[in-house]
């Protein structure tokens, strides 16, 4: 079941995600949705959840405020994104048009004038892959981080690890275009990317519709398989990486 109600004091990105954190957190809640323009929320269930129960989930956070609205019920469109009515391509083409444009750049930095170096092409593609991806966390790391909190296992339970991911990132993404410790910087590389894969697959596992903060808080993407293959490609070009150091 899906209902929707009215929220008060939302202003931006930031309070959005951290609205749709806290209540994704409520007991036999399944789902999320939040419009920042109607300051509204469709919240779907899997059992009645009294309005009192919501209201609990907002109370450290007095400047938000929930009310009853009308039921609504959300229809369910096969390839068809629920938040706008977006095709699959719609959807990810932001995301997609990233990994071209990094993919065409790891390939003309991989040729020299007699060979292609595929080292030197995977270094420059995971550079590009955490500076642009670490760029739009930046744009709003706030809203990254109450994003986050909705799913990683490590920003759950410690909320500045949000913001600390965000330079880590940063941190790769400048190792890896000036080839600064490639075995140590490899081995983070894995290590950071499979935590962050646990969490996803817990979500994309259980059926959660929530919002992926892979991007940030700039682009409304949904949390999905596509985010499981960032994360294992990362993870896949690290080890290829140490195998050929």
């Amino acid at each position: 079941m899906t209902h929707t109600y009215n929220i008060t004091g939302m202003t931006c990105t930031g309070c959005l995600a951290k609205v749709q954190s806290l209540l994704s957190q409520v007991n036999h809640v399944q789902k999320v949705d939040i419009s920042l323009a109607e300051g509204t929320a469709d919240i779907t269930m899997n059992r009645h959840i009294g309005t009192a129960d919501l209201q609990k989930a907002l109370a450290a956070h007095p400047k938000y405020q929930l009310t009853d609205a009308k039921p609504h019920h959300r229809n369910i469109v096969d390839n068809v994104d629920d938040a706008g009515n977006k095709t699959w391509l719609q959807t990810y083409k932001p995301i997609l048009l990233i990994f071209g444009y990094i993919t065409v750049a790891a390939i003309i930095a991989g040729y020299n004038a007699k060979s292609f170096d595929l080292m030197v092409a995977m270094r420059i593609f995971m550079s590009g892959f955490f500076l642009v991806f670490s760029f739009f966390k930046l744009l709003d790391i706030r809203g990254f981080a109450d994003s986050y909190a909705m799913y990683d296992v490590v920003a759950r339970a410690w909320r500045g690890w949000g913001y600390l991911y965000v330079f880590i990132e940063l941190g790769l993404g400048l190792s890896f275009a000036v080839n600064l410790a490639p075995f140590i910087i490899n081995i983070v590389t894995i290590v950071v990317m499979l935590v962050s894969l646990i969490g996803v697959l817990k979500s994309v596992l259980s059926k959660q519709q929530i919002r992926c903060a892979c991007l940030g808080a700039v682009f409304n993407l949904p949390m999905s398989t596509v985010t499981i293959i960032e994360d294992g490609l990362m993870i896949v070009m690290g080890i290829a990486m140490l195998s050929l150091l």
